[in-house]
Order: C-alpha cells, then sequence, then structure tokens
C-alpha cells in the first residue's frame, strides 16, 4: 500500500489587517491537517508577506483524507512587546478539493473571522496537492528499525493556542500558545532544523510501535510524542475536529448510514447463483461442451456453454411479482460434436440430470447479510450406466438491494443486454482554453506563384476539434510597424478532458485566400490558471508553411486553460452545477439529494411488436450536475416499476434536478426494419432544489407530457420520491448570499453573444461524449436533456415569455387599479383610511421605512399558510401548448435551414412580420416617451421649454415659501380629491407633456 503525503505550500498574504498598533503587522500561519501541526516563520512589519514554505503532512488514512480538513491560521506576533499574538485570519479547505500532485495551482483564500466581533481582511495564496510514494522495501526498513530505535525522538514543533479554555473569541484571538512565543525567539534557521527532524521521523517512529494490523491515526500520533503532556496534547487535537470538518464527516455518516432504498419499494426477486459442476466424465474431449438450464414456469434460461472445465458463475435474477410457478428446475446438460463418415458434422444433447426448488422453501436475504455461500447438489434423474453429476449453486430470496442485482441476467429487463442496464454516466470535465493572438514577425509574403497584392488583410485563426474561431483583419503596409501586423484579440474555445491533442493557429490572406503558415500548440502542455491574479505567460511560435517553405514567420500568442470559470453546458435557467473548473477552487457540499425512481404507470405505445400489438420499452434518465444516472429498460410493460435510488451530492440549492422518460429503441437495432433506431422522449420533468423543505420526503406521481408536432400530449405518469437533506443551516443559508457563478465570471465576463457560443459548443462536446460511451446515451437523449433548443424561434415559447411578463407588470396594474380606486372614491371608507395615512406619513416621516418593512413582514407571513406543499415541475398551462396552432408547432419542430415549401415558408415569414410589426410600434412608443422628456431641456420646441422654465422658476420661490410637508400634504388631497371636484378632460400637466415633440416624424 502506498503512503500518500500532503503538500502545502504557503506562498504569501495580500492586504492584511494592521494589528501592531503601528499600522502594519508581523504574520506567521499555523497549519493544521490530520492531528499533525506546523509553523511557518514570521515576516516581520509587512502586510504583504512573503513566505514561500513548503509543508509535509503525513495522510494517516487516505480513504478518509475527503473527510479531513486542512485548516490554516494567521497570526500576528507581539513577542517583542510581551504580549499575545492577535488573531488575523483562518482558512479552513475541505480534504475533497485535494489535488493530485502536477495539478496544483496558486489559489488565493479570504481570510475568514473567528467571530463576529473579528477584524479580519486580506486573502493567502497556498498551494494544495498530494503525493503518493510506494512503502520501501522489506529489508530497507529491517535496517532503519533499530536506528529508529536509537534516535531519540524529536519535539514537538507547536503546542495548540490555548485549545483548553474555550472562552469568548475575542480572548481566543490574542491567545496563541505560550509555546509558540518561546519558539518564535529562536532564529529562523533553528526552525528549519527542527522541522525537518520533527516530520522525517513520523513514518519510521510509526513502523518501530506499530503492531501487524494498521493502528489509528492517534497510535501514529503518540508514537512522535513520547513526553506525557505532549501525548495528551496531541490526542486532543486529532480528536477534535473543527465546525466545518463536522459539518463534512455528518454530511458522509449520513449518506453512509442511511438506507439507500428507504424511497423505493423493495422489489422481490429470485436469485441463481451456477458456479460449475463435476462430473467423472473420461469419455468428454474439447468438442463437449455442457451448459445448464433454469426452468421456472414459461421462463427458460441457459447459461454460456463451457468446455471440460463446466465452470460457469453466473447470476440469474427473476422478477418475482412475474413467476407463474412454484418450483424452480435446474438441469445440466451436454453438447457433442460427431463428425459421420460422409464428413457430416452431427450434434447430440443429453441432460445429465436434474435439481428441483419449491420458493417457498428458500431462504430469504437482505443486505447487510452476508453472501449466500453455494453448495454442492446432486442432479436427479441421470441417464443410465452413466456417472453421478453434481452442480454447485445457491438459491435465496432477495430485493433490488442485493448487490448482484447489477451484474445478474435479469428477467425484466431483457437479461444481459448492454443496452437496458442501468448505468451511471459522468460528463467530460470542461475548461475555457483562451488564445490571445497578440503579433506575428517576419511573415514570408507573396512567396507563392501568385502575385502579390499591395497591402494584404491578414487574419488569424484558431480550431480545436470541430471549433473554429478568427479574428478581425489588420492590413499590412510598409512601414516598419505595419509589416508586423498586431491584432491583441482574444478568441476562447471549450476543451474536455481528455483534451485534443493540438490547437492550431493559422494565419491567412484574405486577400487571394492563401494560408500564410500554421503552427500547432499541444493542449496537454498548456498552463492552468484558476483566478485573475496569475500571470498569463505568452510564447513565440514558428509559422510552418508548404513544403516549399519550412519557416514562414512566427507568431506571438498567449495560451492557458481558465480554470476559474464554470462551464455552462445546459440552458442557464435550469442550470444544475456552478462550480468553478479547477477543483481547488470548489467548495464542500451542503446537502445530499437522494431521488427515488418507483415506477410508470398508463404508459402509452410508442411502437408495435410483431406486426400486431403496441408496447414500449421505457427507461428513466436523470441529470444533476456532472452526473447522469439511467435506470434499467422495462420490457414490454405499460405500468413499469423500477424502484431504483440515487444520491447526488449538493454544492448550490438554486439548482435544478432533470429527469427524463424514454423508450428504448436501441437494443434491438438491425433486426428489422420497423425497429426504431432512436430513443423515444416519452416526457421530462424538474424539480428545483430551492423550492424543497430539507430532510422531508416529497412523493408523487407527476404527469408526463410530451409536445409533438400534432400538440401536447400526455404519454403517462411517472412516481419518483425526492429527498433534500441538508447537514449545516448556517451553510445553507451563507449559500444564499454568495455570488451564482464563480469569481471570474465578474472579473473577466464573457459577453451575452460568447457566452451562448461557448454553451452551445459545450453542449455539443457533451452530447459527442456521451453518444460514444458503452452503452450509448442517445445523441436525442442528450439533447432533450440539456434543451439545447432554447435558442431557437418558437411562437409557443414568445407567448409563454410574453405572458410571464404581464404578469410581473399585472402587480403593479393592480396597484394602479387600487389608487384609481381611492382618487374615485369607490370605497370611501377606504379612502378616508389613506387620507389619515397620508397625513401620518407626512407629519412623522421616520416611520415610513419601519412601516413599509412591518406590512411586507406581515402579508409575507400571513402568506406562508398558502405556499405551495407540492414542487410544481412542468406547467403546461404556463407552456401555452394549448394556445398554439399546428402550423406554429410545426414550425417550431421545424429545423435550420427550413426543410419546408416556399410557400409554407412565406405564411410563416408574414405572420412574423405581423408580430414584429406590432413589436416595433410598441417599442417607438416607449421611445417616444423618452424623447418628449429630453424636448424639455434641449429647446427643439422653444415654447414649451420657456413654459417649463418660467413653471420651474416659480415653483423654487413657491418651495422657498411653502414648508415641504405643506406642499405634500396638499398635493395627495388634490390627488385624490372627490369626484364631483374631478373634470373629464386629461389634466394640465399630461396635456403640456404629450404635445412634447418627439423624433419619430423625422424617420424615413
Amino acid at each position: 500500500m502506498s503512503n500518500r503525503k500532503l503538500m502545502v505550500e504557503v506562498c504569501n498574504a495580500k492586504n492584511l489587517m494592521p494589528k501592531d498598533g503601528q499600522g502594519t503587522a508581523s504574520a506567521y500561519v499555523i497549519v493544521d491537517f490530520d492531528g499533525q501541526r506546523r509553523r511557518t516563520k514570521t515576516i516581520s512589519r509587512d502586510l504583504n508577506p512573503q513566505w514561500d514554505e513548503k509543508i509535509e503532512f503525513l495522510v494517516h488514512d487516505v480513504a478518509s483524507m475527503a473527510t479531513e480538513i486542512l485548516e490554516l491560521n494567521v497570526y500576528n506576533d507581539n513577542k517583542k512587546t510581551g504580549k499575545r499574538s492577535t488573531f488575523l485570519g483562518k482558512v479552513k479547505i475541505a480534504g475533497s478539493t485535494f489535488p493530485q500532485s502536477g495539478s496544483e495551482a496558486l489559489v488565493y483564500y479570504p481570510l475568514e473571522k473567528r467571530s463576529v466581533f473579528s477584524q479580519i481582511k486580506g486573502e493567502i495564496g497556498i498551494k494544495i496537492c498530494y503525493v503518493d510514494e510506494e512503502p520501501p522495501a522489506a529489508p530497507a526498513a529491517e535496517e532503519k528499525k533499530p536506528e529508529a530505535a536509537e534516535t531519540p525522538p524529536a519535539e514537538t514543533e507547536e503546542k495548540p493556542p490555548e485549545e483548553k479554555k474555550p472562552e469568548a473569541d475575542k480572548k481566543a484571538e490574542e491567545k496563541p500558545a505560550e509555546g509558540e512565543e518561546k519558539k518564535e525567539e529562536k532564529p529562523p534557521e533553528d526552525q528549519k532544523k527542527e522541522d525537518a527532524p520533527a516530520v522525517a521521523p513520523a513514518p519510521e517512529a510509526a513502523a518501530a510501535v506499530m503492531p501487524p494490523p494498521r493502528p489509528p491515526a492517534e497510535t501514529a500520533v503518540i508514537a512522535q510524542s513520547p513526553k506525557p503532556k505532549q501525548i495528551k496534547e496531541s490526542l486532543q487535537l486529532a480528536r477534535k475536529p473543527s465546525n466545518l470538518d463536522s459539518d463534512v464527516v455528518s454530511l458522509s455518516n449520513h449518506h453512509r448510514g442511511s438506507n439507500s432504498f428507504d424511497l423505493v419499494d423493495r422489489m422481490p426477486f429470485l436469485y441463481v447463483r451456477v458456479v460449475k459442476a463435476k462430473r467423472a466424465d473420461k469419455d468428454s474431449d474439447d468438442s463437449t461442451a455442457y451448459y445448464a438450464k433454469l426452468a421456472i414456469g414459461t421462463y427458460s434460461i441457459t447459461t454460456k456453454e463451457q468446455g471440460t472445465t463446466k465452470v460457469w458463475d453466473q447470476v440469474f435474477a427473476f422478477d418475482k411479482e412475474g413467476l407463474n410457478s412454484t418450483s424452480l428446475e435446474v438441469s445440466v446438460f451436454d453438447r457433442k460434436k460427431k463428425v459421420t463418415e460422409d464428413n457430416k458434422e452431427e450434434v447430440t444433447e443429453s441432460c445429465l440430470g436434474t435439481v428441483s426448488f419449491e420458493l417457498p422453501e428458500l431462504p430469504k436475504r437482505v443486505p447487510p447479510d452476508s453472501p449466500l455461500a453455494p453448495q454442492w447438489y446432486t442432479l436427479e434423474g441421470s441417464p443410465e450406466n452413466s456417472p453421478a453429476t453434481d452442480v454447485m449453486l445457491a438459491v435465496w430470496l432477495g430485493t433490488q438491494a442485493d448487490e448482484t442485482f447489477q451484474e445478474a441476467w435479469q428477467s425484466d429487463s431483457g437479461g444481459l443486454i448492454p443496452e437496458t442496464r442501468a448505468k451511471v454516466y459522468l460528463s467530460p470535465k470542461l475548461w475555457y482554453l483562451r488564445l490571445t493572438v497578440i503579433q506575428t514577425q517576419d511573415l514570408q509574403l507573396g512567396s507563392g506563384p501568385e502575385p502579390r497584392v499591395k497591402n494584404p488583410e491578414l487574419f488569424v485563426k484558431g480550431q480545436l476539434g470541430p471549433q473554429l474561431f478568427k479574428t478581425n483583419r489588420t492590413t499590412v503596409g510598409s512601414s516598419s510597424t505595419s509589416s508586423n501586423p498586431t491584432w491583441n484579440e482574444g478568441l476562447v474555445f471549450v476543451a474536455a478532458e481528455p483534451f485534443e491533442p493540438f490547437l492550431v493557429i493559422t494565419v491567412e490572406d484574405a486577400s487571394n485566400g492563401q494560408t500564410i503558415g500554421h503552427a500547432k500548440v499541444q493542449v496537454a502542455s498548456i498552463d492552468k490558471l484558476t483566478d485573475d491574479r496569475s500571470t498569463l505567460g505568452s510564447r513565440w511560435f514558428n509559422l510552418v508553411g508548404d513544403e516549399n517553405r519550412p519557416y514562414a514567420g512566427r507568431i506571438h500568442v498567449g495560451v492557458c486553460l481558465e480554470g476559474g470559470y464554470h462551464v455552462l453546458d445546459e440552458a442557464a435557467h435550469v442550470t444544475s452545477d456552478v462550480r468553478p473548473t479547477a477543483k481547488q477552487l470548489s467548495k464542500p457540499p451542503i446537502g445530499l439529494l437522494e431521488v427515488g425512481i418507483r415506477g410508470a404507470t398508463n404508459l402509452l405505445p410508442v411502437k408495435t411488436r410483431d406486426g400486431t400489438r403496441g408496447t414500449t420499452d421505457s427507461y428513466v434518465v436523470a441529470k444533476y450536475g456532472p452526473k447522469w444516472v439511467r435506470t434499467r429498460t422495462i420490457l414490454d410493460r405499460f405500468n413499469p416499476r423500477w424502484n431504483e435510488q440515487y444520491t447526488w451530492d449538493v454544492y448550490d440549492p438554486c439548482t435544478v434536478l432533470t429527469i427524463g422518460v424514454f423508450d428504448n429503441g436501441r437494443y434491438r437495432i438491425g433486426e428489422g426494419d420497423n425497429k426504431p433506431s432512436k430513443d423515444v422522449r416519452l416526457g421530462k420533468l424538474r424539480v428545483r432544489l430551492s423550492t424543497l423543505d430539507t430532510n422531508r420526503v416529497y412523493m408523487g406521481s407527476y404527469s408526463l407530457i410530451v409536445l409533438l408536432p400534432t400538440g401536447a400530449k400526455k404519454m403517462g405518469e411517472i412516481e419518483i420520491a425526492v429527498r433534500f437533506s441538508c447537514s449545516s443551516w448556517i451553510c445553507l443559508i451563507q449559500a444564499y448570499s454568495t455570488p451564482m457563478l464563480p469569481r471570474m465570471h465578474y472579473v473577466r465576463p464573457l459577453g451575452p453573444i460568447q457566452q451562448d457560443m461557448l454553451r452551445h459548443n459545450a453542449m455539443k462536446i457533451v452530447t459527442a461524449r456521451l453518444a460514444r460511451s458503452e452503452p450509448a446515451l442517445g445523441q436525442e437523449v442528450v439533447q432533450f436533456m440539456l434543451d439545447s433548443d432554447t435558442h431557437t424561434w418558437s411562437m409557443r415559447r414568445s407567448k409563454s415569455n410574453w405572458f410571464r411578463l404581464v404578469n410581473g407588470l399585472s402587480k403593479a396594474a393592480t396597484l394602479a387599479r387600487w389608487l384609481d380606486s381611492i382618487c374615485t372614491w369607490a370605497h370611501p371608507p377606504t379612502t378616508v383610511l389613506v387620507h389619515v395615512l397620508l397625513l401620518a406619513i407626512v407629519l412623522c416621516p421616520h416611520l415610513i421605512l419601519p412601516t413599509i418593512c412591518l406590512y411586507t413582514f406581515l402579508i409575507v407571513a400571513l402568506r406562508y399558510r398558502y405556499r405551495m406543499r407540492v414542487p410544481v415541475t412542468m406547467d403546461p398551462r404556463l407552456s401555452q401548448v394549448d394556445s398554439v396552432g399546428p402550423d406554429e408547432l410545426d414550425e417550431e419542430f421545424d429545423g435550420f435551414p427550413s426543410s419546408r415549401s416556399p410557400d409554407q415558408i412565406r405564411i410563416r415569414y408574414d405572420r412574423l412580420r405581423a408580430l414584429a410589426g406590432r413589436a416595433q410600434t410598441l417599442l417607438g412608443d416607449v421611445a417616444a416617451q423618452g424623447e418628449r422628456l429630453e424636448a424639455l431641456c434641449n429647446w427643439r420646441d422653444p415654447r414649451a421649454t420657456g413654459i417649463f422654465v418660467v413653471v420651474c422658476l416659480l415653483a423654487s420661490l413657491m418651495f422657498y415659501i411653502v414648508p415641504f410637508k405643506a406642499f405634500l400634504l396638499g398635493s395627495g388631497f388634490f390627488y385624490m380629491r372627490h369626484p364631483r371636484f374631478r373634470g373629464d378632460m386629461p389634466s394640465l400637466p399630461i396635456n403640456f407633456f404629450r404635445r412634447l415633440p418627439p423624433l419619430s416624424d423625422q424617420i424615413l
């Protein structure tokens, strides 16, 4: 077993809080991991200290490294003043984010507070990775044992900073250990000398006292520290987890301890494991094949054929509810091939015996029970004058929770067909590859037979697989500066692991369409960046021309893989993952999502079998984050029961789970012309996690509605159970205060058009990679789950978005109608109360905000009783599936470019023109209102602007005389005056505003 070490390089810190009373700080760092503690040197009087120290930790348990927490505490050294060190900040990093050696990168973590009263700012730069080392040979270890026993153990480097006194956090900030202050009196050289022996003897000392079974991590800590006091402190440090560590550990324990099938029903299955057979047959040769046959009711299945070894080791799982017999028979057959005198091959089969089992007498097994041991059974009914035959097998009754279920032959999914098995898929890890084209030099222009253009226009083209992007064109002149064209443009690609071999950079001449030269960059050798603080290195590459021009110039480019972004591979409104690509920037999960796919009811037939009857072979695909799950395919059932349960780690509650149901049309490809070659979609539903209560099971049936060119059609119902578990409410509430996307999306944002283009390319990559899996997840399935057609034009979606906008503005329209009813005295008591409210607000303006907040609190709190009890998945009414015609639906399903007839396209174009005309008029009216406001000040209408200026002068004089409260009261009472004091015509300000000139009269 290899030894694992955690390598931590404390690089630097920036913008620390000055806490020495003189505007600076003398900072050092204490690093804790897995019961081990290390300390850096002190950098005196520097708010941006640079340590560049590498620290090693021994990982005691490799399997539990993901649940460990690396904690860094930064302190200000006050040893010169005789005071205790003060707290400057801390950082906690989950072990699940540690990358392997070779993938480490400098990452800056913001310093966190220890308590609410802490005054902390700044960030610290760290490099983290782990290294797996092979254990030394046994003789070498034996030679080192006496040396390790004779070597006195080194003293521990640090004591915990007052771990035994958990008082107020203010005191804890100013109390690092006294041992630290004593250590700091030594020069840095002595500290480094002490660090080395403190780490080096750890594996040797542990090996010296280690018994044959491996001890826990606490034993290794005791072996390093022989002093009783140090042993006690080390044990306390090893056993005391931090707050975040406890959250992660409780989450993992919940995942392990919870029943993996508690959201679904237990399905009884009959399991038969046929291992091997033995028979003293001297006449058998290589031409004899043996196989076993299982028969129960109408089911009859045979094992694979074997030679003289007679070893099958196959497991068969029969759905007990589909069995029509209570007796199981297992028979063994031999098949012999003989060549007759006329060179014809003759095959003879004979039964070697049968063993029977009664189902009511079979044992039952439910995990975590140990597997049932196979036993030898003597076959009955063997042929006369033949040796007895024994078969080794095990028969038991179990459920789908049995560990052999996934690899067993399954009666309800067609046996061992790969296309019908349950599988888990992972999307490829996606990166943004940024290519910055700076300039070119020494270009060999006009060296070919074509005449040289006087001022050619050049551009640079980058290609990564099927992705192709170009820079703008630049003109090459005769001067020295223009002869070396410069672009300084960035091109962004989507790269997926494993990467494409090369990024091809080509310089082309747009004047004659000729290629000047190209260069290839190995994608695997490109540097990976995690944030905007790292500098992008640039390189020169030689351009290679044709066979006659091995050197065509050189190009200066900067290439990097951006790990600080999240590559969107699905529609933005249904995203299920927002983590950055770089593993170092990921945060620990805040919860666990469990989904039980129970079954479906009343599914409609989508194909015919045997040319006479309809059938459906359905399966379910669920997608959350990079993990895709696919249930087994239940063949020829309209009410299938899957009863499969899956889990996902949740990193952000404002994400969406997508579940789709499909008919499997791929497992019988090539068996007939009537068999479809693609999977047919039966419906889809989405569940937004933020609408779910934590630690509550939502179980119910949801309609499966699919949109077809003929209209919306209900294909059946699916029954699922969902539970969102969260171990820490603090982490869940904190997630609502963090940005949706990683930091790089806001520091160096991508344009909307560029973002949509990159999303489209990412969808293509994910679709292609999953389609190459075995068994393949079809292209039509992935596109349906990712909503890859949301960017295309659809009259139905346009209506849906319009009514969504109208519904949002209807609240403002309701408020306007309420104000109009107040002004018209439709309900006099309400109008009187509003007058009183206006009077109170004007006389006591300091009560405005408290009143608004209290009123909002009461209204929202009273609506809690009417909250949504069941998560709404898909809303046909909101989707406007019933308000569109057949031609509009056919237009939505039409590809791009269109494949319809010219007359049909002309009709659709005219309809789109009419719709765009109304939108055009609406935009013109909105623009005219803004132009009228601008006309008040630009003297386009001198008389109107003159009137406005005079009114402003008189209003200023009036406001000097009349108190503002009196003006508010008078305006409010005038606005709410009784209808008998109102006229039927528009008011004077409205008439004046409508007479202001817009710019619409200047449009051609």
